[in-house]
């Protein structure tokens, strides 16, 4: 990579709530990069109590206060569209705050791509030995890794750590805000598809997320609903209705068979995504969903 390239600044866009030690140490990570960062936190409706303790813990890094919990994908949208407007650099970097990047991992995931103009999308390695891709009858499932070190081509990105072209961005646009959090990189990536662009997985470049504090109710309601709104736009209402048929399936298997539950399970949160899929019910979960404090954890169908 040239010179010039490294000594352009990365944005780095930190989604947080509720969390302000944790998004001290991912602030401090991003910080201590082998190339130029300029570091965003956007806070989604945090206790009062806890933005007072972030203001402190970010240090000089922007801070952005929303009021309320918009979700993933409309949180990171906020420091997107405010690195389109007044950012500098090609490349725009997203992790909620309980990422832990290496301190070469952004360096690494801008060699890979460096002769690659097409790539428009790509994300850091998470260490689980597997390729997203998307089925167009099931949704996100993991396939087998194709290389070991460098660009993995995949059909969307990681959302542990992601970084968007800033021309991507502004030929596709940035997430779709109906999905709230879980499935919007996914959409992302089929979108970037048909438009040409390429997205990988930057096999080495690695990035760590030590936890995921929602409810598995919650991410059981958001994925499923997320899934069967990304079917049916990209590819009909007959892949979506099917899903829901294999969703519906899955209930009675997993009552009676532990291994087949899949790795988040709720009836309850399932039934309630079917239900709000058929109503066009999209964006912030129900209240009658089981909340907790929600950083972005991996979009995969169950």
């Amino acid at each position: 990579m040239s010179a010039q390239r490294l000594a352009e600044p990365v944005t780095v866009v930190v989604i947080h709530r509720n969390r302000a030690e944790q998004v001290g140490l991912t602030v401090e990570a991003f910080r201590s990069q082998t190339v130029p960062t300029q570091v965003m936190v956007v806070d989604n409706g945090s206790e009062v109590s806890t933005v007072d303790a972030l203001r402190g813990l970010v240090g000089d890094a922007e801070l952005i206060v929303t009021g309320e919990n918009l979700g993933f994908g409309p949180g990171a949208n906020i420091g997107m569209r405010r690195f389109l407007q007044d950012g500098t650099g090609e490349w725009v970097a997203l992790a909620p705050h309980d990422a832990v990047p290496q301190p070469d991992t952004l360096e690494k995931m801008l060699s890979a791509v460096h002769d690659k103009p097409l790539v428009g999308l790509m994300s850091a390695d998470v260490g689980d030995n597997a390729l997203p891709v998307i089925q167009p009858f099931l949704g996100s499932i993991d396939a087998e890794p194709t290389v070991s070190e460098g660009f993995d081509r995949s059909d969307y990105p990681h959302g542990t750590l992601m970084m968007c072209r800033r021309r991507f961005l502004l030929e596709v646009g940035l997430f779709d805000e109906r999905y709230f959090a879980y499935c919007e990189e996914a959409e992302l990536g089929i979108r970037a598809a048909k438009a040409g662009w390429l997205c990988g997985v930057i096999r080495g470049a690695e990035v760590r997320n030590p936890g995921m504090s929602s409810s598995v109710e919650r991410v059981a309601y958001l994925q499923l609903r997320n899934t069967l709104l990304m079917l049916r736009e990209h590819y009909g209402v007959r892949n979506s209705l099917f899903r829901i048929l294999v969703a519906l399936v899955q209930i009675p298997m997993g009552l009676v068979y532990a291994p087949a539950r899949g790795l988040h399970w709720s009836v309850r949160g399932r039934l309630f995504a079917i239900r709000d899929h058929l109503r066009g019910r999209y964006g912030p979960p129900p209240r009658s969903i089981s909340s907790t404090e929600h950083p972005h954890g991996r979009t995969q169908a169950n």
